[in-house]
């Protein structure tokens, strides 16, 4: 319960804290649509554009992110599987098919949040709290992105 009290006080605070630092720091709040055509440019490099990392951390930042990438790729292939799954289906799901996408879902959103807080967990040892955090807001914001674009594209199951 503790953990999950802090996780969402940590969301609250990624949430509101560009607001906080007020209009002189506006140069830092990141557009979603150049975002988007950041990442899908180079991904990699707009994350190190935006963490000035010193070489010492870069050393130790880039195997986590690695890491983390390979565990998010993994999860987004399954994400597309139930996604194809529901855009394939010409015809009505039966009950217990919608019930077992909906699993399916909920376990991919899981494991998700245990790669997030693995992450979380390894980065905080790695770097300075702040550029921690602002490399875990940065890939909140991605996938945020990610995860509006795929829900655009899935239609309603009927």
């Amino acid at each position: 319960m503790k953990k999950r009290a802090i996780a969402a006080l940590f969301m609250i605070v990624s949430l509101v804290a560009p607001i906080a630092y007020g209009a002189d720091q506006a140069a830092d709040v990141i557009d979603m649509q150049a975002l988007r055509a950041a990442v899908k440019a180079d991904k990699k490099a707009f994350v190190a554009s935006k963490l000035d990392l010193t070489p010492a951390e870069a050393k130790k930042f880039w195997p986590i992110y690695d890491a983390y990438q390979r565990a998010i790729d993994a999860s987004n292939r399954k994400r597309a599987l139930v996604v194809e799954s529901v855009v394939a289906k010409d015809e009505d799901l039966t009950n217990a098919y919608a019930k077992s996408l909906a699993t399916e879902a909920i376990a991919n959103d899981e494991a998700e949040i245990r790669a997030r807080r693995a992450l979380q967990n390894r980065l905080m040892k790695a770097l300075p709290p702040i550029k921690a955090a602002r490399y875990l807001q940065i890939e909140s914001k991605i996938r945020a992105l990610q995860d509006y674009d795929i829900a655009a594209t899935i239609p309603l199951v009927r």
